[in-house]
């Protein structure tokens, strides 16, 4: 019985074996290598659209206008009308200077106007008297001459007259230069007037622009010099520039226009838009770029001075056809994308890529408009592999 049962059992496991063999073939659809499925991935089309040519760089924000405000009397500073770090607005009040000694000046300046004009009314009276009476000794002269003629008067009474009448004559002079004497000295004193009142109004040191204020430099108590230190800096920051830098070879792209679109970027994504204000006069040498400065409304006030940006300024639109740029991959051989094809297949493509605009790659060889592309899922992919379109895609 033993001798029969081995053969049995040997046979009955070889055809076991054979059978799952053929089982797993049937699977494989008869050939040697497992069939792959296919692999989920998000698609997408090669688009034709109009696209902006842009310049990207960094800048530097710089203020519209930088004002250093100084005294321009001396004297002991008494008030600080605003808080450090306000924004304050052309025409404020920012430090109060005694007004004292000016004030005083100021009196004496009209007080010696008032002088002056008494004074000149009294020349005025004597230079019409003298005049009434210059009239008089003529008349007498020319009867003294006539009745010279007559022989009823001598020549002395004669010589007497004219004597008289001449220094009626210069006493009428003198009346006139007494009298430009003292409107000369009146308008001394009108000066004299305008500058006290104008040193009184500097002891009120108002802003010159509209602006932010930065840290106090001289507090109250101290004596201050006309035109020395600053008391504070105003940096006006509506509107304000951004300072950036391009290649020399744009040059002509740049000159050609005016008002280019330009827009500032920080690392929160949050964006400014203005416009380009200034062309420097010439090309750095050193670096080969040219200068230029674009001019923002600021009204958000996100921009501030010395502050580092991102530079985009768009010098003009071309069609051109774009993929998301999430579809481009970096390979030994460059840049490449994964092309659907028609049976669903996929192949490794190189492409020439362009500068990048919103999410959006240029392409400018390797990809024709309406091609299929990947654009995620990649890693699972190789050169003929199958792809379905994942869910919502």
């Amino acid at each position: 019985m033993i001798r029969i049962v081995k053969p049995v059992i040997i046979f009955v496991l070889g055809l076991s074996l054979v059978a799952c063999s053929s089982t797993q073939q049937a699977q494989q659809g008869g050939g040697g290598m497992p069939a792959m499925p296919p692999v989920p991935v998000s698609i997408a089309t090669a688009v034709e659209e109009s696209v902006p040519i842009q310049v990207k760089a960094f800048g530097t924000v710089e203020a519209y206008a930088t004002v250093d405000v100084k005294s321009q009397v001396a004297g002991p500073l008494m008030n600080v009308r605003f808080a450090e770090g306000s924004y304050v607005a052309k025409g404020d009040l920012l430090f109060e200077i005694d007004p004292r000694p000016f004030q005083e000046a100021l009196r004496q300046a009209e007080a010696a106007l008032t002088k002056n004009n008494a004074q000149l009314k009294l020349a005025e009276a004597n230079l019409a008297r003298d005049i009434a009476n210059q009239r008089n000794v003529d008349v007498d002269a020319r009867r003294y001459e006539q009745l010279m003629k007559e022989g009823i008067s001598t020549q002395m009474q004669l010589e007497q007259t004219r004597t008289a009448a001449e220094m009626a004559r210069e006493s009428v002079r003198a009346d006139q230069a007494a009298i430009d004497s003292i409107r000369a000295a009146m308008d001394s004193d009108r000066a004299s007037i305008e500058k006290a009142k104008l040193d009184l109004s500097y002891c009120q040191v108002r802003s010159p622009i509209s602006g932010r204020a930065g840290n106090l430099l001289i507090n109250a108590g101290n004596l201050v010099k006309a035109n020395d230190v600053p008391l504070v800096v105003i940096n006006q920051v509506t509107p304000i520039f951004v300072i950036f830098g391009v290649p020399e070879r744009q040059l002509n792209q740049i000159a050609g226009k005016s008002k280019l679109p330009v827009e500032a970027s920080f690392d929160d994504d949050s964006k400014v838009r203005g416009t380009l204000a200034v062309i420097d006069n010439q090309v750095d040498p050193n670096t080969g770029t040219i200068r230029l400065k674009a001019v923002f409304e600021n009204s958000e006030r996100l921009l501030w001075p010395g502050r580092f940006v991102n530079v985009v300024m768009t010098l003009d639109t071309q069609t051109a056809t774009v993929i998301p740029s999430e579809s481009v991959q970096a390979g030994q051989q460059g840049p490449f994308v994964y092309v659907v094809k028609a049976d669903k297949s996929v192949e490794p493509r190189p492409v020439v890529v362009g500068s990048t605009v919103a999410g959006k790659v240029i392409i400018e060889k390797g990809v024709v408009a309406g091609e299929t592309i990947v654009t995620d899922g990649q890693s699972r992919l190789y050169p003929g592999a199958t792809i379905v379109p994942a869910q919502g895609k």
